[in-house]
Order: C-alpha cells, then structure tokens, then sequence
C-alpha cells in the first residue's frame, strides 16, 4: 500500500514562492509588504509572517524595525583555518574593523587554569570584542590569554589591528594547532543588541583552543557567530 504524500503547510508554498522570488533580486532589495504578500499569494498575513521569519533566521532575508524586510548579502564562507578574522575578511572581499567592547584582567578560575596552563588565580587578559565586516556587526569574540607571558600585549594591542598579528610580531609566537568546537545556541538580549539582531536568532558558538609550535597552549576563546550571516567550510580527508 503506498501512502499518501506528507501534506505541505500554506506558509512553506509561500516560502518556497518568496525564495525563488529573492534569486531574481539583487541584495538590498526591498521586498513588498506583507499585506501585499498575503493579497499575491492568496493567503493570510500570519502565513506570509511566517514564511518571511524562517527566510530571516536561515539568513535569506534581513529584517530591519520600521523599514522592512530586505534581501540579505550572500553569507560568509568561514573557512576553518588558523588564520586571523582581518585576514578571513579580506579573503571574501570585506573590509574588517573590531570594536573593543572591554579589555581587562581576570584571575583564572580551576577549568581557565588548566586551558592557559598557569597557576588557579593566575593573571589573565581578557578581550572582549565586537567584529564588524564592510561595516555589518558579524560576530563577538571573546578571547583568554596569559597575562604573565605576554607582558603588555594591552597596550601592543593599541598599535595593531590583529591579535595574531600582534602575538607573532611583538612575541615571536606563532600559532600552529588548535582544537574548535561549534555548537548552536541562541542570541540572548546582550548578543542581540550588540550584533543588531532579533533576540533567539540561531547563532554559531565557536569554541577555539590553540597551541604554539612548541604545543604550549596559547589562547582560549569564544566567538559568536551571526547564524544569517556565517557558514563555516573545511575539507576533509580520509585518513591513510
């Protein structure tokens, strides 16, 4: 006995329709009005709300408050790598800017300790920053080094642009190895306000702990990732 096919809800016949409708239009366009939308597709408001929230969330579409909704810039290809954000920018063509959101010292917790390799309670700087492409807030980062070795990257930080840049340059540390991990969360209040987005939007949480050359553990750090506006890539292969 074969079964029926699974019934498609109204909103994903209008979403469908409104994604087709976002291939012909260049980023930046406005889309028309909901009740227009409804009126075109033959259905109601709530429909049409709903089929434009998942296009906003899967980063199809940008929403802004009291202006409309809008096609969005194609999303980012993060490629996993042990680069630097500045250089990752760059790489697709958008200019980079960071926006020290604070910079401060912390005493290492037990789990911090270990990460760091330094003593429960030792020094630790951290940097909490707001990362900007093409002007566009894309993600927070939120970053753990060793205080004790590396005496005044504070203030080495003022002169350059780039974290790594900064550690290679003024310490002749270079990083070579690290361990990431990606999960999906949730942007909370803060996060929401900070990146300019909807509270609950999906979010990518990148966990990074990297090495020096010699193994040493270098940086423990977390970014936040605007879900509609990131997709990280990497390359697999087999193993021989």
């Amino acid at each position: 006995m074969i079964e029926d096919p699974p019934r498609v809800p109204k909103y994903y016949d209008v979403k469908r329709s409104l994604l087709e409708l976002t291939k012909s239009l260049p980023p930046g366009s406005t889309l028309p009005p909901e009740r227009t939308l409804a009126v075109r597709f033959e259905t109601s408001r709530t429909t049409v709300r709903q089929a434009l929230s998942e296009l906003v969330v899967e980063g199809r579409l940008l929403r802004i408050q009291g202006k409309g909704t809008f096609v969005a810039q194609p999303k980012v290809a993060q490629v996993l790598q042990l680069t630097s954000y500045t250089g990752d920018l760059r790489t697709v063509g958008l200019e980079p800017d960071t926006k020290i959101l604070e910079v401060g010292y912390i005493a290492a917790d037990e789990a911090l300790s270990r990460r760091l390799a330094i003593n429960p309670g030792g020094r630790v700087l951290r940097i909490h920053r707001l990362r900007l492409g093409g002007g566009e807030p894309m993600s927070i980062d939120t970053t753990h080094l060793s205080a004790r070795r590396f005496p005044r990257l504070r203030r080495e930080l003022e002169a350059h642009s780039s974290l790594y840049e900064t550690l290679h340059n003024a310490y002749n540390v270079q990083l070579t190895e690290a361990e990431e991990v990606i999960e999906t969360v949730l942007a909370t209040p803060y996060d929401a306000q900070v990146l300019g987005v909807d509270v609950g939007l999906p979010m990518l949480l990148l966990t990074r702990h990297a090495f020096d050359s010699d193994g040493n553990p270098v940086e423990w750090a977390q970014s936040l990732y605007r879900g509609d506006r990131y997709k990280f890539v990497t390359r697999l292969r087999k193993p021989t």
